[in-house]
């Protein structure tokens, strides 16, 4: 099947929703696909708990939440990238409520939150299930927009490359649809990918099943660049309920006032940053991961209970409800947690517009590398870049959608097919999945060595070669799929994780315990179309 369009979109997130809405908005009279593995709520938006950070209070100000950035950052924001993504905040928040999403209000204004390390209130939020609504608002208007197609239930495959004279752009995807075995070519001039983090290559994680680094995969396969992967940030609050899908307690928690306790009743937190429970992500992962260690304890406790009832029903009726379900009354007792995967601060490196090494593709959202994070995310910042990075490239890749002159009717290459002849155990792709998970979440998680990266390096790259082995001679599945994905991008975070010979951010080093502010760079793995804007900090 071919299917051809202006621009084709990866993704339902909100970079993937609200750049299909500005791209419209742009471009009257353009073809637009959107594809999406699962449903279109089956995103890590879906699942964002927390909200946007955004000034939009007299007594904040942009300085305030740049330095805020910069200092979780830990040296490898970039300081341009960040003012101008902090500064778009109020307009996009605007904008947001304009498509529909909404908001908790307070007054005659925004109720706002506060995350670890921030210094003010600013986190803009709907209760806590403000992903949800953004999903919804988003959602809907995009349903009002004739020329939006969505494509459910299709998973792309690799990026459609044309090659004219000395030039190589990106002219669509190929893409795979389980339910019917079917596989379609997306043909299309420009490529946005928005297609989210990576956090299934964990074993403990807060993603949805969805979030196999599907995007870093195909991007990297293609020729792009990626960074800074080693900084996988690890949320330090997730549900322990061994046996239960996984659910984030959000960090609106502490920003509330919740504390972190040892089993036997000592606080975590009291000498371990001036911050305390409000630290940053890394230092509170770090922290529960040592009390762990040292107690034997397989979790620790989150208290929120001295606050009032009414209260805490009110600004976390999710998380209240999840946990009544799960046999206890947050109100009355602490809760119970553990650190997981949570988001990815690298990706495919691209500038603030969403322009990455491979003209015609455009990235924006947690699969992109812009500098905006650092070493390590500030709370809430995700979502903020993912809209603001949306908006910019759909004015980016309409302005290169106009240069455009090839006709992707000679684009006819189909040499991406996997076989559909000889079927093979589906234990085989479940056993390395479970087996690459295990080695990511034993082997690269919260604290690192070198010896520990090798070893895991060495799994990883067995488990790589077989499912590309499966990848060519057996059925396409899902599975096989993002089995693929996830072996290539587990293999660019163990080895971005090998380049950076020191401990900065969320990346920490048993055998290099301390910052090299000699030489801060970011670690850049070149990509075929790399066009020299990058450093490589040599292992």
């Amino acid at each position: 099947m071919e299917y051809r369009y202006d621009f084709l979109i990866i993704g339902t997130g909100i970079a993937g929703l609200f750049y299909a809405l500005k791209t419209a908005e742009l471009n009257k009279d353009c073809k637009i696909a959107i594809v999406t593995k699962k449903t279109e709520q089956d995103t890590s938006t879906n699942k964002a708990q927390g909200g946007i950070a955004a000034v939009l209070s007299n007594t904040d100000s942009f300085d305030s939440h740049i330095n805020d950035t910069l200092s979780a950052g830990q040296g490898l924001c970039d300081k341009e990238i960040v003012t101008k993504i902090v500064e778009s905040g109020p307009s996009v928040i605007k904008e947001l409520m304009n498509y529909g999403v909404k908001f908790t209000p307070e007054g005659d204004t925004l109720a706002m939150g506060r995350e670890g390390g921030h210094s003010h209130s600013r986190v803009v939020h709907a209760a806590d299930f403000t992903g949800q609504e953004i999903e919804r608002g988003l959602l809907q208007a995009c349903r009002a927009v004739e020329n939006i197609d969505m494509y459910r239930n299709h998973i792309a495959l690799d990026l459609i490359q044309h090659t004219a004279g000395d030039k190589t752009a990106c002219y669509g995807a190929f893409v795979f649809c389980e339910e019917d075995q079917s596989f379609s070519s997306f043909y299309a001039p420009v490529t946005m990918l928005a297609s989210g983090g990576l956090g299934q290559i964990y074993f403990h994680n807060t993603n949805p099943k969805i979030a196999t680094g599907d995007g870093v995969a195909i991007a990297y396969r293609a020729g792009c660049s990626v960074g800074n992967l080693e900084f996988i940030q690890f949320h330090p609050t997730t549900l322990y309920n061994p046996g239960r899908w996984p659910f984030l307690i959000s960090e609106a928690v502490r920003g509330e006032g919740g504390r972190l306790l040892s089993v036997d009743g000592r606080y975590i937190m009291e000498n371990e940053h001036a911050l305390k429970d409000l630290a940053p992500r890394d230092v509170v992962a770090r922290a529960i991961d040592k009390e762990l260690k040292e107690s034997g304890e397989e979790y620790v406790l989150l208290d929120i209970s001295h606050l009032e009832k009414d209260f805490i029903i009110k600004r976390f009726p999710t998380i209240y409800n999840e946990c009544l379900k799960r046999g206890f009354d947050i109100t009355k007792r602490d809760i119970p947690v553990v650190p997981a995967a949570h988001y990815s601060c690298g990706g495919v490196v691209a500038t603030i517009d969403g322009e990455t090494d491979l003209d015609g593709l455009f990235v924006a959202g947690e699969v992109a590398h812009t500098g905006m994070h650092g070493a390590n995310r500030l709370a809430s910042n995700s979502l903020l870049e993912a809209v603001v990075m949306a908006k910019m490239a759909a004015t980016k890749s309409s302005e290169y959608f106009k240069t455009v002159h090839y006709d992707t009717a000679m684009i006819t290459d189909k040499t991406f097919y996997s076989s559909l002849k000889y079927p093979r155990n589906k234990i085989l792709i479940a056993h390395d999945r479970r087996e690459l998970t295990r080695v990511m979440s034993d082997f690269v998680g919260i604290v690192r060595s070198k010896d520990r990266l090798l070893l895991a390096q060495e799994k990883i790259q067995k488990i790589h070669e077989a499912i590309e082995q499966y990848y060519l001679a057996t059925p396409a599945t899902y599975g096989i799929v993002e089995l693929r994905n996830m072996a290539t991008v587990a293999n660019l975070v163990i080895q971005s994780a090998l380049m950076r010979l020191e401990s900065r951010g969320l990346h920490y080093m048993e055998d290099y315990p301390q910052e090299n502010n000699s030489s801060i760079e970011n670690t850049i793995i070149l990509g075929r179309f790399d066009k020299g804007e990058t450093n490589v900090r040599p292992s």
